[in-house]
This record gives structure tokens, C-alpha cells and sequence, in this order.
């Protein structure tokens, strides 16, 4: 959404600079899309069958049999765990209703399934639907920004989880590059968590940040309607507000979206034939969680299903029946959100529509330094 401000002042008009760049940036888009949907395409066609050391004959012949009941059930999970997340954008965005939600969801994640580094045209199109209801670009871009940061911190902590569980259960075969990913989000997953907290914590400390970031930006961007430390002071106030009352809708409905798609995972590998512990199929979950956030295919397709391949080959699951768990579950889990999302972009379309809140940057930063000291959170 900042992408969306940024070609605007802040009276709303917009920017002659930006727009001389757009022919080249459409190029570069259109050339990465093509990149990241080729690369997605090879890992699978010949990337999921050869890392599992299988053909896609046999990979098939183990899909056929799974039964129109399981399917089903399948798709019917995709929607619980989707309706579960909606309790996370709930709890990010005062105002919005379930249904409402699950229509956000369902339509951004099928743009972020469609495109490389998706989460941007994900983002773009959160935004115009929520507008399109009377939301604020304020209320719209906090809740991105802290949504963001939980789904990242979880998808780090998924790993370490596994790790932790499989060490735990005396679990002697434990791949080096598990152990790498744990310790990678680990480190990873603290340094955002301290960034984050320092901002919701100390106004100086989110000065110093915005500060920084400011530099690096400066050198890069030129056009801009204001310095980045005066966005990060402002958004300081909305986080801590957002964070406050909704930490634990947000929270829940993670564990709730990632619980639900664990199970899915499961119920996947029983269909196919796969018999593993569960801590080692948590693990082979975990490491495809993570992997989603590559940003190089559309929601890290390809990349993700060859990962988790090689995880569960490793393990000792039968070559044909680890790529078929891999394929089904990313059938269920990633293409069956497109059409899904066609129908929240219909349902989208005949709901109630109401104007936009107007407000600025500029003017949401001068409210917020103008308020009275004892009403603002000390550092």
C-alpha cells in the first residue's frame, strides 16, 4: 500500500516523477512474472520427480486412487483454515467483519498464487477491496504491516518448532539443513522481533530506525512527500494500538490457519502411503511453510514442493509416494485458493460498497505529535 501513497502527494495528487518510470517497471514486471511461472513450472515437472528419484507416471498412478471423499474433505479444510486466519486480519483492522475478511483473504492470496513476489499484488488488491468498503489507508496499512510481521515470525518459528520436537523425541535423523533453517530463524526471527519490539517500545528507538532507514531510502527514492522517520513515529502509535487489543486474535488465527493446513498435510501423507513419525512429517511441513515466502515463484511454488520432496525421501518415504503427498497437499493448499479467490472477487463485487475515509500522512502524524503528552505512550 505504500507503493499506492507513494505516487501521491499528500493532497492526493500524483507525482509526475513515478510516472515516467512506470513503461520500464511494467517490463520488469512482466519479465519477472514469466521468470518466476517458468522456474515454478520446471521445479515441478521435472524437479518434484527427480528429486523424489520417481517418474510422473508413478507419482500419478498414486493420485488416482486417492477417494472423492478425501478430496473433499481436503477442500473443506482449505476453507476452515482460510476462515481461520480471518480472525488474524480481525484482530489487525477494527471494523472488519468475518466475511469480509474471508473475501480479503481468499482474493489476495489467489493474486499472491498467480505471481511472483505475489504478496505485493496481494497487498495491492487488499487494498482496493478494503477502501472499497471505508477503510482508512491507515487502518489498511498497519494492519498489512503487523499482519506481515506475524506471518513472518510464524513461518520462522515453524522450523524451530520442528526442530525442537524432533531433538526432544530422541530423534537421531535430524537433516543438516533442518537444523540450518532452525538456526536461520531463529537468529532471523529474533532480530525482526527486536526491531519490532523496539519500535512499540521506545519512541527514540523508532526514530533511530526510521532514521536509518531513512538514509538507505534517501539515496534511492528522491520524490517524497515526507521522511520515513516521521512514517515510522506515526506508525508507532497505530501498531502499539493494533498490537494491543488484537495480539491475541492474531495469534490464534495463525496457529488456528497453520494447525489446520498441519492436519491437511497429514491426512495427504495417509492418503498417498506415507508412514512417518509425526514429529518427521511436522518437520517436512515446517521446512514447506517457510518456503512459501520465496519470493522468486508465486508463493513459492515449485520450490516448496521440491523442498518438502526431498524431506520426506530422506526420511524413508516411498519415492513415489512422497511427491504424490507434496503434489496433492499444494493442490489443495495453493491452486485450489485461485478459484476460491474468483469467488471472493464475486463476492466482492455485489457487496455493500462505502466511501473511503480521507486521511494523510502528513495529517495523521501531525494529530499524532500534537496530542498531549500524558496521552501518548512514554518511552
Amino acid at each position: 500500500m505504500s507503493s499506492v501513497d507513494a505516487t501521491d502527494d499528500p493532497a492526493g495528487r500524483p507525482g509526475n516523477g513515478p510516472g515516467t518510470r512506470r513503461p520500464r517497471s511494467a517490463v520488469r514486471t512482466v519479465v519477472q512474472g514469466a521468470f518466476g511461472l517458468g522456474l515454478a513450472a520446471f521445479l515441478l515437472a521435472w524437479g518434484v520427480p527427480h528429486f523424489a528419484k520417481t517418474s510422473w507416471s508413478k507419482i500419478w498412478d498414486v493420485l488416482t486412487q486417492v477417494p472423492t471423499g478425501t478430496a473433499l474433505l481436503l477442500l473443506a479444510g482449505v476453507v476452515v483454515g482460510l476462515y481461520c486466519y480471518t480472525f488474524t486480519l480481525t484482530g489487525s483492522m477494527r471494523g472488519l467483519r468475518h466475511w469480509q475478511a474471508l473475501i480479503v483473504n481468499v482474493a489476495g492470496s489467489s493474486v499472491g498464487n498467480l505471481l511472483p513476489g505475489g504478496g505485493a499484488a496481494g497487498l495491492a488488491a487488499t487494498y482496493t477491496i478494503c477502501r472499497s468498503w471505508g477503510f482508512s489507508r491507515r487502518d489498511i496499512s498497519t494492519s498489512a504491516i503487523v499482519t506481515g510481521v506475524w506471518n513472518v515470525l510464524a513461518r520462522i518459528a515453524l522450523p524451530v518448532l520442528a526442530i525442537l520436537g524432533l531433538l526432544a523425541g530422541n530423534d537421531q535423523d535430524v537433516p543438516h539443513k533442518l537444523e540450518d533453517l532452525a538456526v536461520a530463524g531463529a537468529v532471523s526471527g529474533s532480530v525482526i522481533l527486536a526491531v519490532f519490539v523496539s519500535i512499540l517500545a521506545s519512541e527514540r528507538a523508532a526514530i533511530a530506525i526510521g532514521q536509518g532507514i531513512d538514509k538507505v531510502i534517501g539515496r534511492l527514492w528522491k520524490r517524497r512527500s515526507m521522511g520515513v522517520h516521521s512514517l515510522v513515529v506515526d506508525l508507532r502509535a497505530r501498531i502499539n494500538e493494533v498490537v494491543r487489543t488484537g495480539w491475541l486474535s492474531m495469534t490464534l488465527g495463525l496457529v488456528g490457519f497453520f494447525g489446520v493446513y498441519y492436519l491437511l498435510f497429514l491426512l495427504c501423507a495417509h492418503t498417498t502411503g506415507v508412514d512417518l513419525p509425526y514429529g518427521q512429517l511436522f518437520a517436512a511441513y515446517a521446512i514447506g511453510r517457510l518456503l512459501t515466502a520465496v519470493g522468486v515463484t508465486p508463493g513459492g511454488l515449485g520450490v516448496t514442493e521440491a523442498a518438502t520432496t526431498v524431506a520426506l525421501v530422506g526420511w524413508g518415504a516411498g519415492h513415489a509416494e512422497a511427491a504424490a503427498t507434496v503434489v496433492l497437499f499444494s493442490v489443495f493448499t495453493h491452486f485450489m485458493e485461485i478459484p476460491l479467490g474468483a469467488l471472493g472477487w464475486a463476492a466482492w463485487s455485489v457487496s455493500p460498497k462505502k466511501a473511503p475515509v480521507e486521511e494523510t500522512v502528513a495529517e495523521a502524524t501531525k494529530a499524532t505529535m500534537a496530542e498531549p503528552a500524558e496521552e501518548r505512550l512514554d518511552d
